[in-house]
């Protein structure tokens, strides 16, 4: 187990590597330079010397491979670097930012997992009924359907239609149900189908038939026979789409005028301001890591197998 685990944590590390490089190696090659986006933003000018000391001063004027050593350096002890845009350190804008995106994709999974598991558990255990074939149209529209159409849907509806819920802004739990359907719908659809595969796969086991045969409820041979054994394939798409939810906030939150790190990460690439780029894009595949770390565990926890041939 622990030799397992051990593994999964070093693949993780090589993967955040990887991924702080690669953002890193794309925004250097970008062109432009971000100390002349700042100027004109502010409207200040400078001379040849005082653009020169600017550039030294953030690091700009270091070859690529210095810049990278000392961002993986200082990110390493918590500093993720100073924003040229806002003046501030982006640790601290991110975590100004990052709650309103936690609570979004929060809601947005819980109403995925519902509405997912429910509707593959509902096509499942009704195969070839309507119900299936529903739940079925429901969860292809939600994997073909782009999240930003649905979110201008649901403010054309219940925003200025039917004026139920206010279609912009954070903050309240009425400004959340809209973003949190629009992008958890997509979740919802996934999660669906793979339910109804999986759990259609335990039903020919013969255990399910043996615990039918004893004589158990339709409803216990569900829930606490196959939906368990069906948990793995499910597992993992839960810990992928949560990841991927964070992602598809940024896309989101533009639609409903929302904060988040989503519209910062939008704003930081039109600003140049390539250190909140970074810290968004790091954070985020921090979470996508962890979530994979917290798969495998629940790996080990549900199927004894993979503790077995991880020894």
């Amino acid at each position: 187990m622990h030799r397992f685990l051990a593994r999964r944590l070093v693949a993780s590390i090589l993967v955040l590597v990887g991924v702080s490089f690669s953002v890193f190696l794309m925004l250097y090659l970008l062109p432009g330079d971000p100390i002349d986006i700042m100027l004109t933003q502010s409207q200040t000018q400078v001379t040849p010397e005082e653009r020169a000391a600017l550039r030294h001063h953030y690091g700009l004027d270091q070859p690529f491979i210095i810049r990278y050593g000392r961002y993986v350096w200082n990110v390493l002890h918590g500093d993720f670097g100073t924003s040229l845009y806002f003046k501030r350190p982006a640790i601290e804008v991110l975590r100004q930012q990052l709650p309103a995106t936690l609570s979004l994709a929060l809601a947005a999974m819980a109403i995925g997992v519902v509405l997912g598991l429910a509707m593959g558990i509902l096509a499942a255990v009704n195969r070839n009924s309507w119900l299936d074939q529903l739940s079925m149209v429901l969860a292809l529209g939600g994997v073909s359907i782009p999240g930003f159409w649905l979110g201008l849907m649901l403010i054309i509806i219940f925003a200025v239609t039917l004026h139920l819920l206010p279609a912009q802004g954070s903050g309240s739990l009425a400004r959340l149900i809209l973003p949190a359907v629009a992008l958890g719908f997509e979740a919802s659809a996934v999660i669906a189908r793979i339910t109804r595969s999986s759990m259609l796969e335990v039903f020919q086991s013969e255990y399910i038939l043996t615990a039918r045969g004893k004589g158990l409820s339709e409803r216990v041979v569900i829930l606490r026979h196959a939906l368990r054994n069906a948990l793995i394939p499910i597992v993992t798409i839960l810990g992928l789409q949560f990841g991927h939810l964070l992602g598809g906030a940024v896309v989101i939150e533009k639609v409903f005028a929302r904060q988040g790190i989503g519209a910062l990460a939008v704003d930081s690439i039109f600003a140049k301001d390539f250190v909140v780029v970074q810290a968004v894009v790091l954070v985020i595949s921090v979470v996508y890591t962890v979530l994979s770390l917290i798969v495998d565990m629940l790996y080990a926890v549900l199927d004894p197998r993979i503790r077995v041939a991880s020894q």
